[in-house]
Order: structure tokens, then C-alpha cells, then sequence
């Protein structure tokens, strides 16, 4: 008794320190749900989806690559749709997922990929004016391309804040 206690107290500690930890088993799943920890199914990126047991680094770049095309994620049977997998076998998970629903026109129109992106197109975001747009595009041509948010922050040392309202406006 002791030790199931001891252990689900590493367990907890775990799930709420190391936003990367993979959970392993159905009972490490009822302590994340008991944590109030929820993955936005229709926000998650390949790391939120990989700290699920069961889903491998191939379905979880699929459920992302669907996301940014377009695919709106509204039940666990859509998921289970999506991955060719037996709906019991995910069903178990679907209580630490969450189904935000989200005005696709106005989310995808807003995405701007910065790799690829004109001074012109940058500039149109609300968060960059002119001068970042020409640091964005002038660095990504004498450094290369961004990995990723963090990238392009440590890159340009942007602000914290700054970076906040872009990676609503951002994609890589």
C-alpha cells in the first residue's frame, strides 16, 4: 500500500514537472486526468501527442500534419478514424484529451510560415512591424531557415512577449 502510494507520488511529481513526460501505463493516465492535465487534440504538436502511451512518433506527425491542413479533430472517434486504430484501444486516453473546436478560416488564413514568407507578408502580422520583418527575412537568408519558434526568438533575441502574441501567427 505504501509503495503504490510512494509510487503514484512520483508519478504526479513527474507528470507535473516535466511537461515531455511520457506516460506509460492506463493508471499513469488517471493521474494525469486527476492533475486536471488535458491535450487541446486540436492544438497539440507531435510532443504532446507522444506523451500518450501507445501512440508512436509516426501517428503522432500524422494527427499534426492533418491539424495543419485543415482537419479539425472533434471526437475520439475521429482520432481513431484518423490513425486506423481500434476505437477501445484509444478510448481509454480520451480522458486527458480535449475537443476545442476553433474558426478554421481565421486560423489557417492567419498562419504565416516565416521560411517562407516576404518582407510584405510578414509585415501584415500585428505583432511585426516593417524593420522585423526585414531582420526576419534577412537573417533566415544569411542563416538559413527556422527550426522553430524557439529558433527564430533566440535568433533575433526577441522578447518573450513578442514571441507570445507570434506564435499565434507562426508556423514552421
Amino acid at each position: 500500500m505504501l509503495q503504490n502510494w510512494l509510487q503514484s507520488q512520483t508519478i504526479r511529481t513527474k507528470l507535473l514537472n516535466d511537461p515531455y513526460y511520457r506516460m506509460e501505463s492506463l493508471a499513469e493516465i488517471a493521474i494525469a486526468a486527476a492533475l486536471g492535465i488535458r491535450i487541446d487534440v486540436n492544438q497539440a504538436s507531435v510532443d504532446d501527442w507522444l506523451r500518450l502511451p501507445g501512440i508512436s512518433i509516426h501517428q503522432a506527425r500524422s494527427l499534426v500534419e492533418l491539424r495543419r491542413s485543415g482537419v479539425q479533430f472533434y471526437c475520439i472517434e475521429d482520432i481513431a478514424a484518423a490513425l486506423n486504430m481500434p476505437l477501445q484501444r484509444l478510448k481509454p486516453l480520451e480522458v486527458v484529451l480535449k475537443f476545442c473546436y476553433y474558426d478554421e478560416e481565421r486560423y489557417l488564413q492567419s498562419l504565416v510560415n516565416p521560411n517562407t514568407a516576404t518582407v510584405e507578408m510578414l509585415a501584415q502580422i500585428p505583432v511585426i512591424d516593417r524593420t522585423l520583418a526585414a531582420a526576419i527575412v534577412q537573417n533566415r537568408t544569411s542563416s538559413g531557415p527556422y527550426r522553430n519558434l524557439v529558433d527564430l526568438q533566440r535568433r533575433l533575441s526577441l522578447a518573450g512577449v513578442t514571441i507570445s502574441k507570434l506564435m499565434h501567427y507562426l508556423c514552421f
